[in-house]
Parts: structure tokens; sequence; C-alpha cells
């Protein structure tokens, strides 16, 4: 599998010079056209961070298309470019500042993490995204919040902290025949948004209920993996933070933070939300609800 983004993974000045040096042997003798060319720069460039990008995200900094990657890829006589991503970390790698040991599986995934977080970190500079996102989700009543399969997890988490100072927040974390008829029932009961975690492997269903909900005149909002997601065409707004690919399933921190943070700005748009949160503890202290 393999992983992720900008920024270093503690590779130090020799190391770096080391995996630019191998990748360059790895392009000699390949008749490689221009847009192959620039990948294979951006590449050398951005050698400590080659085996962790993902083809999406090497086609953003190299300014290319996503399949211009893959066909980069083959070019170079890969079956694709998960098969050249894997054969980098083969070859090279990471290793730790100061040229101390490789770091392990799990380290590697771990560090890519934090750098889906940096990465994240960098791009809520312009706050305007989220801050829009979240005015629109605390006009809604209700909020439907949807996410299927892998996502599930992440719309569960946000509609179970965001019912404690929205209304009325309706969780869609199952699909099926229904999931249409619910979405309707947010619309009848005066829902004027949707908000939709989106990670992959991206189910139909997801997109068919985003397409619904459009027709229906709803906002959408979407958190997603990437800008490039299948539901970022069917998006009002689309807010992107990557997951993690080196372990056997994904993991998904960057798209939890960006979660948290959206239920932040929509806190900051719901004038009563602190009383909200001062009523739950008051009633939460009388029950002896936590052992705190």
């Amino acid at each position: 599998m393999g992983h992720r983004d900008e920024g270093g993974t503690g590779v130090g000045d020799a190391g770096a010079a080391g995996a630019s040096a191998r990748l360059q042997k790895l392009f000699e003798g390949h008749r490689l056209t221009p847009t192959q060319r620039r990948i294979a720069h951006c590449m050398v460039r951005r050698a400590a961070d080659a085996p962790f990008l993902s083809s999406v995200e090497l086609a953003e900094l190299a300014g290319v298309s996503q399949p211009s990657v893959t066909r980069f890829a083959v070019a170079l006589g890969f079956d694709g470019y998960p098969a050249l991503r894997k054969h980098l970390r083969e070859v090279a790698p990471p290793e730790r500042a100061e040229g101390a040991e490789a770091y392990t599986e799990y380290q590697q995934a771990v560090q890519a993490e934090i750098e889906n977080l940096r990465h994240l970190a960098a791009a809520l500079a312009d706050p305007g995204p989220v801050e829009r996102a979240g005015r629109i989700l605390a006009a809604s009543r209700p909020l439907p919040v949807l996410g299927l399969r892998a996502a599930s997890a992440q719309a569960r988490g946000f509609a179970y902290f965001a019912a404690k100072v929205h209304p009325d927040v309706r969780l869609l974390d199952e699909g099926g025949t229904m999931l249409a008829d619910r979405i309707d029932a947010a619309r009848r009961a005066g829902a004027t948004a949707l908000l939709c975690f989106a990670l992959p492997r991206h189910p139909r269903e997801v997109v068919d209920a985003l397409g619904h909900a459009r027709d229906a005149g709803l906002n959408v909002v979407t958190v997603a993996d990437s800008a490039f997601a299948p539901v970022a065409a069917l998006s009002d707004v689309l807010l992107p933070a990557a997951v993690g690919t080196g372990l056997a399933f994904d993991t998904a921190c960057a798209p939890m933070m960006l979660g948290r943070v959206l239920l932040e700005s929509m806190c900051d748009a719901l004038p009563d939300a602190q009383s909200r949160l001062e009523d739950f503890d008051a009633q939460a202290t009388a029950r002896g609800l936590f052992v705190e």
C-alpha cells in the first residue's frame, strides 16, 4: 500500500541526496515525454517524500493529471503507480535523521499521518471554506449527516458531538433503499444542507445520495479524502483531508481532525451553542453520568 504527503519524513541531507540519486538512476535510459519528465523532476526534487505520495498528491505537486502519473509509472516498466511507490519504499526506505536505523513499517504509517495533519494545518491557513461550511450547517434545521462504510465512523463521531449544540442532527450511516427517503424526510422537515463524509473506497450509494440531495435543493458540504474524489462535483463546499494508505486498511486521522474543526466552526455560528453545552454539563453532573 503506500502513503502520503508533503513535508519530510525526518531524512537528513545525506539521506535526501542519496534518495535523489537513486531516483535519477531509475529514470535513466527511459524515453520520457515532457509531462513525464516534469513528474520525474518533481520526484527528484521531493525525493524524501516520493515513497509516501499518492498519485493524486504527486499529480498536484507536478501540475499534471492523475492519469499522467499512472502512464509515467507504466513508462518506467511498472504495472502502475502503486507498484512504483512500492519499489521506491523497498530500494530507499525512509531513514531517521542523522543516519539512524530505518523506520519500521508501523512508524512509516504514523509518520505519513503526521504529514497528512501538517498538510491539513497548512490548508487551514485560509479558514474561509471551513467558516462558510460551518455557517451553512448551523443554519440547517434539521441537519442530516451522511457517511457510509469506511466513512460511517467519521459521520457518527461528528453527529454525536454536534447533537450537543445543534437542535436536530440526523445521522445517515446506513445505505439501502430508504436512504433517499430519509434525505427527503429531512428536506420536508426544513433541512437546507447535508454534511457528507466521503472516504475511499467511495460507495456508489454515496454518489447517488448526494445527487439526490442536490436535486432536492440541499446544499452539500463534504469532507473527502481528496479534491479529486468522485463526490467533488456534487459538493457545494468540498473540504479535503488525505487518508493514510500505509497499512492494510486506510487511516483517517486528518479527515477526523477536519471534522472536529468543522464542528468548531459550526459552534461559532450557533448563538446558543455555549448555553446548550452548559445545560448538558449540568444535567450530566446531576445524573452522575461520568466518573471523573
